[in-house]
């Protein structure tokens, strides 16, 4: 990034503020356990871990949201969550991070979606759900493309999907929310799941991880770059959508956008950090690209963007996110670091 790049990026975050963005996906608690390990424990070969504190935080698209509500835009959150106290807790946390609770549908026969995460000394130890797959009911995904469209007809610059494979986002409920936001001209950024990889068609972006990628395709993984790109440009002829951007973890990313007849590959490399958990990070990837692209960056700009926000929240442990002045303070290190 060069510093003319640099100025250009500060001011577009600038414009961050009060930015109206849809968010429609899976969302969850997820908890987390912390504690010590000193010992095996003599009843099996596992960890004994001493208890130190326990805390929960928004998980899945509610995440999203509150990445959103951090870079200072106004998210509106369309889920569904259930009636209970892990909904209640949700609610709460929603609250606190300044996201609204009143585009959500809630189900008495949906149980919240929980995740719980034992971590000790840094390391996650093991993890438990709390789930019942299938069990959003046809009215409900109505109910909740309803409250989409709502919030649509108010006026929104942008629309994440955010798949988590969790029952509200499945062929019919993507079809209609990308039909919804086409209709409006609102570009659709999507942050797939494997099985529904090829539904995404046409959308604005979308941000496999290179798994994902090979696995939304059909094809077996390949490592390298020149494998990278040669898989962009089939996911793009594929699905049509206006750029891609596969995550490559230590690799970095590229970003395949369109010239023309022709597809585009631009590596964006990452710059070593430590890594203590990637836990939600494709969360803020998808909600700094689709927030700098609404406020006005080329897909380029929001790319780099996504990527210096990436490395920001990896280095934090747990689920988390990124503030402006994070993310501006990040480039600026870049251009040092050049």
């Amino acid at each position: 990034m060069t510093k003319s790049g640099f100025q250009r990026l500060s001011r577009i975050v600038a414009g961050f503020s009060g930015r109206r963005i849809a968010v429609f996906g899976d969302m969850m608690l997820d908890r987390y356990v912390k504690g010590s390990v000193k010992r095996i424990s003599p009843e099996a070969p596992v960890p004994v871990v001493r208890v130190h504190s326990e805390s929960a935080v928004c998980g899945g698209s509610a995440n999203v949201a509150v990445n959103l509500a951090t870079l200072g835009a106004e998210p509106v959150l369309v889920s569904v969550a259930g009636m209970d106290a892990a909904a209640e807790e949700l609610a709460g946390l929603l609250a606190s991070a300044g996201v609204s609770s009143s585009s959500l549908v809630r189900s008495p026969e949906f149980p919240t979606i929980e995740k719980t995460r034992v971590i000790a000394e840094h390391q996650q130890v093991v993890r438990f759900d709390r789930e019942t797959p299938g069990r959003i009911s046809q009215g409900v995904k109505k109910a909740a493309l309803a409250s989409l469209a709502s919030a649509l007809k108010q006026g929104c610059e942008a629309v994440i999907l955010s798949d988590y494979g969790k029952g509200l986002l499945e062929p019919d409920t993507i079809k209609a929310a990308v039909r919804l936001a086409a209709a409006r001209q609102v570009p659709v950024f999507v942050d797939p799941k494997v099985e529904h990889f090829q539904l995404y068609r046409g959308v604005a972006c979308i941000t496999p991880n290179t798994m994902e990628a090979f696995g939304g395709m059909r094809l077996p993984q390949k490592d390298g770059q020149p494998a990278a790109e040669e898989l962009g440009r089939k996911v793009m002829a594929k699905l049509g959508c206006r750029s891609l951007l596969i995550t490559q973890g230590e690799h970095g990313m590229t970003l395949f956008t369109r010239r023309g007849a022709s597809v585009a590959p631009v590596h964006i490399p990452t710059r070593a950090r430590e890594v203590f958990d990637v836990t939600g990070a494709g969360d803020t990837v998808i909600s700094t690209l689709a927030l700098t692209w609404a406020a006005g960056a080329s897909p380029e700009e929001a790319a780099l963007a996504a990527n210096f926000a990436a490395g920001i929240v990896v280095a934090k442990l747990g689920t988390a996110s990124v503030t402006r002045e994070e993310l501006i303070e990040s480039a600026r290190s870049w251009i040092k670091a050049a």
